[in-house]
């Protein structure tokens, strides 16, 4: 009798030993569906650029001190960012169950029951156990509990790069939200210069009007601007307003006063590198790929699942029919009950399981490589953007020197009669259009440097010690 258990042992520890043969398809990373180079318009921006983004600290990148205690103030208040860590720990609380389902878990049970012996004589037998046991290890014979963990295990650091990515986007989120607000105040000081400008020429249309110097037209014509520049300060200043706004969303607590205003902000350049650089740079990226090894891992268990499911249980402690002899000398013993189930008919349930495991990956294959595309164009439109912004802003600055020049003459002109008041208000009109767009421009220069600087991978945390 010893003899055979001693076997039945050797050959359980035999099956275990053996346990955990993969099913799981060998993983092939999949070609990236871009081009090698980035578009010829993008590489015509050159810099003296050397340090790439991921290794430059988004501390070292933003030159402005406001703005860098913003984007400090989001990183500890944000929930959207807070939900990503928590969504971390939810992973990795799953992972760890899988992890546990490898290994046998013993539990301490007690069990008593009374009942009637067959014999007929109408006494009651009694049955007392206690002692540990082992419910249903499944021993993983065919890696189909493997296959689980390590889809989950690729989630749980799909997880971590999802928070990563969600830094990385907070932070560009909080630069251009801030810039944004940095230009609306610029647009609102220029509108409210704009319209003393118009109320003194209103004042002095008037005036001459008063004084048969003018016409009813000009003094419309004045009044029409005004009233213009009036309804642009109300726009201004309900932007500005949208714009802290926002920016208390990101930041997640109300904005100290001091932090709103701005030296002028400043941006270190970075370079592009090659596309190819995008896969190990970019969090998005890189969980997509996790997730399509989780998916990959999937079809294992899905395989597994066709092959027979060994499990055992067991017990050991103490049995005896009274229960004040529960423990004595004699009671111990103990059970040993393997067993193996083969599917034979399952009305095609481990089939389909195996087939929507395949489509997912496939489904994955997609969004991975979607993910890649994604990030190439948003480089490349950044690229776009670095390489004729600057040209366009310097361009507008030059236009705007004109058009003040312009303003400058006509009124002179206007003031001692030699031009008509439509030649001033032409100008007026020009040299606010100007002005406005000097403005824009500016703002989507500095914002192509901080979505450069998030598309290539730059302000994820440090790796960990």
């Amino acid at each position: 009798m010893k003899l055979t258990s001693s076997r039945s042992l050797l050959t359980l520890a035999a099956v275990a030993m053996l346990a955990g043969c993969s099913m799981i398809p060998t993983y092939e990373r999949p070609a990236a569906p871009v081009a090698a180079q980035w578009p010829v318009l993008s590489a015509t921006a050159t810099n003296e650029a050397t340090v790439p983004a991921t290794e430059l600290a988004w501390q070292d990148f933003i030159g402005d001190a406001s703005l860098r205690e913003l984007i400090r103030l989001a990183l500890a208040n944000n929930r959207d960012l807070r939900v990503a860590v928590l969504n971390i720990e939810q992973v990795r609380a799953t992972y760890q169950i899988r992890r546990a389902d490898q290994f046998p878990t013993l539990n301490l049970a007690a069990t008593g029951s009374r009942q009637p012996k067959a014999d007929g004589s109408g006494a009651i037998s009694s049955t007392y156990t206690a002692g540990l046991a082992m419910a249903s290890w499944e021993i993983d014979f065919f890696g189909r509990v493997a296959s689980l963990k390590e889809s989950a295990l690729a989630q749980y650091l799909a997880s971590e790069e999802a928070r990563k990515a969600a830094q990385i986007s907070l932070i560009a989120a909080v630069a251009n939200a801030w810039l944004s607000l940095q230009t609306n105040d610029e647009l609102l000081a220029l509108t409210q210069r704009t319209l003393a400008t118009r109320d003194d020429s209103l004042r002095l249309t008037k005036l001459r009007l008063d004084n048969g110097a003018a016409s009813a037209l000009d003094f419309r014509q004045a009044e029409s601007l005004t009233a213009q520049a009036r309804a642009t300060l109300a726009q201004q200043r309900r932007l500005r307003a949208l714009d802290v706004n926002a920016l208390t969303l990101l930041v997640g607590q109300p904005l100290p006063d001091a932090l709103l205003t701005s030296v002028g902000a400043t941006f270190r350049d970075v370079p592009a590198g090659l596309p190819s650089d995008l896969l190990q740079r970019r969090p998005d990226i890189r969980q997509a790929e996790q997730q399509l090894i989780a998916a990959n891992a999937s079809i294992g268990a899905a395989r597994a699942a066709f092959f027979p499911r060994i499990s055992l249980t067991a017990s050991a402690g103490s049995a005896s029919n009274e229960l004040a002899g529960l423990f004595k000398d004699g009671s111990w013993g103990w059970t040993l009950a393997p067993q193996a189930l083969l599917p034979i008919f399952d009305a095609g349930r481990n089939q389909a399981n195996l087939s929507s495991a395949k489509v997912g990956r496939d489904i994955a294959v997609a969004q991975y490589e979607k993910a890649i595309q994604t990030a190439f164009r948003e480089v490349a439109d950044a690229l776009a953007g670095r390489a004729t912004l600057g040209e366009q802003l310097q361009a507008q600055q030059v236009q705007n020197d004109a058009e003040a020049d312009r303003f400058r003459l006509a009124d002179l002109r206007y003031r001692n009669g030699v031009a008509s008041y439509l030649e001033l208000l032409d100008a007026q009109r020009s040299l606010f259009g100007v002005q406005q767009a000097v403005a824009q421009t500016r703002l989507a220069y500095l914002q192509k440097q901080v979505v450069l600087y998030k598309a290539l991978g730059g302000g994820a945390p440090p790796p960990s010690p």
